[in-house]
């Protein structure tokens, strides 16, 4: 068996014109490493054409085929290096997970005259006017590609809510009043009164011919590029009880158990996701945005840090089989909405937590993997330039977690600063021990198994030089340098 490792295969600032190429000449590479899973990103075009990152999405069925929005193709590329992407990883074993934003949509073609309230954006719950009538543009009738592949027209009858009247120039939000309500969607949780509202136009799931045509387009997805799973953008704004019909349905027309990994960011709150993952019936994982959250605490926080209370209220040790694990993603990297990085001394640790323990579905961040710069502007409305340098530890910890990370794990968590734990391998792996501190250089002393019994290990990452006998016993006194990790293996 092997152990699944997901990449994010982007981030926000991604260059344009470059992703899909790069995908198909790295996938062997990928493969190498232990890469057992690709995540894209959204693969239609965005209301800015080949300047979007695809979360302000306009069509859904413009892969970069069409001339919609100033361009052929996206930011990504065109249709065609799109496919051929997917076949490479296919070819090399991997599989590929698309991403589908489904939340809302953004560049409307036409405008509409509709009847709305405004709301108090911190209170959704709470209008701050009469209806009246706004203009927004709510017809999306993408008369570039003219019917091809579908010929739904989305008008205001497909949207609960938008951000911009056109008719008063005026911001805000405001509740479209329709023949599917006048209110918004029932969400599990009333952050904001209500947060069904996120941005742009808000589809409207109770609508049912909105509904099909999101079935629609998912299995149309699947037959051009047979995807093994989806990630879902921002579903703590959509009724959960739609996933299950979404992946219910791909899963009986399919014949596949299709993946699937939802986006509820709500660090700190564990409850929420283990309340949204009841309210789906357990149909699809989230990422642990509460470990995410930690680790972007503990590497601010240095050896202040009770490393032990690391995966305190984390869906990692609450439901792990539906915990996808991450140290860093395109939210949370410098200058985003939801900025919280983890420190660059602190990632080898962090990846070695989510990588080398038998718990969770790791996913690794591309520019940790291969480096990133980019500008862009701060909170503080000046120019930032970003460096996020590559993780050097990472292909190894990939590679221990391909080759080693498997079989019985021991812990030990005694101290507040050092971190230990073995895996004991099986028939086909040998094991491994990992010892890291957040502060001085350390020394633990840890059952690895009876099978090693008089053998020698080193320490894979190459910071510690000496090398580790096992005595008769499976014991071992395992190492690590100060603020840092050692993966020990056999010698030879």
């Amino acid at each position: 068996m092997k152990n699944g490792t997901m990449i994010q295969y982007f981030h926000w600032y991604s260059p344009e014109d470059t992703i899909w190429k790069e995908v198909k000449e790295k996938a062997e590479y990928l493969g190498y490493l232990g890469i057992t899973s690709v995540w894209l990103p959204p693969a239609g075009k965005g209301e800015n054409g080949g300047r979007s990152s695809g979360y302000d999405t306009y069509d859904l069925f413009d892969l970069g085929e069409f001339d919609q929005k100033g361009s052929v193709r996206t930011k990504y590329g065109t249709k065609d290096e799109f496919i051929e992407a997917t076949q490479a990883l296919h070819d090399r074993g991997i599989q590929v997970i698309v991403d589908f934003v489904l939340n809302h949509k953004a560049g409307g073609d036409e405008s509409e005259i509709l009847k709305a309230v405004k709301v108090n954006e911190e209170n959704r719950l709470e209008t701050i006017s009469e209806p009246y009538d706004i203009e927004a543009f709510t017809r999306f009738t993408f008369p570039g590609r003219n019917g091809k592949y579908s010929d739904f027209i989305w008008d205001h009858n497909c949207f609960s809510g938008v951000d911009f009247d056109h008719r008063n120039q005026e911001h805000g939000i405001f509740n479209l009043m329709s023949e599917y309500g006048n209110d918004w969607e029932e969400m599990i949780d009333d952050e904001k009164g209500n947060y069904d509202f996120l941005m742009f136009c808000d589809i409207e799931f109770r609508n049912p011919a909105v509904r099909q045509e999101i079935l629609h387009y998912a299995l149309w997805l699947h037959e051009l590029t047979y995807y093994d799973g989806v990630r879902l953008d921002a579903v703590k704004h959509i009724a959960p009880e739609y996933f299950q019909e979404l992946m219910y349905f791909l899963r009986e027309k399919t014949g596949k158990d299709i993946f699937a990994v939802g986006e509820y960011w709500a660090p700190g709150h564990l409850e929420l996701l283990l309340k949204y993952i009841e309210a789906t019936d357990g149909t699809m994982s989230l990422f642990d945005s509460a470990l995410q959250h930690n680790f972007h605490i503990a590497s601010n926080s240095g050896s202040d840090y009770d490393l032990r209370k690391i995966f305190d209220k984390t869906l990692v040790a609450h439901s792990p089989d539906l915990a996808v694990t991450l140290v860093d993603n395109h939210d949370t990297q410098p200058l985003q909405s939801l900025e919280a990085p983890v420190e660059y001394w602190f990632k080898p640790l962090a990846y070695a937590l989510i990588l080398l323990r038998k718990d969770g579905y790791p996913c690794v961040f591309h520019p940790d993997l291969y480096g990133a710069s980019y500008w862009d502007k701060g909170q503080d409305g000046e120019d930032h330039e970003i460096f996020i340098n590559r993780v050097d530890e990472l292909e190894n910890l990939l590679y221990a977690r391909k080759d080693f990370a498997f079989g019985m794990q021991r812990d030990y968590f005694e101290s507040p600063n050092v971190l230990g734990w073995t895996r004991e391998g099986n028939e086909e792996h040998g094991g491994c021990a990992v010892v890291l501190s957040n502060a001085d250089g350390a020394t633990v002393s840890m059952e690895i198994g009876s099978r090693y019994a008089g053998k020698k290990f080193k320490d894979m990452l190459g910071k510690i030089q000496d090398e580790v006998w096992v005595n008769e016993s499976g014991w071992g006194d395992f190492h690590c340098a100060p603020g840092s990790v050692s993966v020990w293996t056999e010698a030879d």
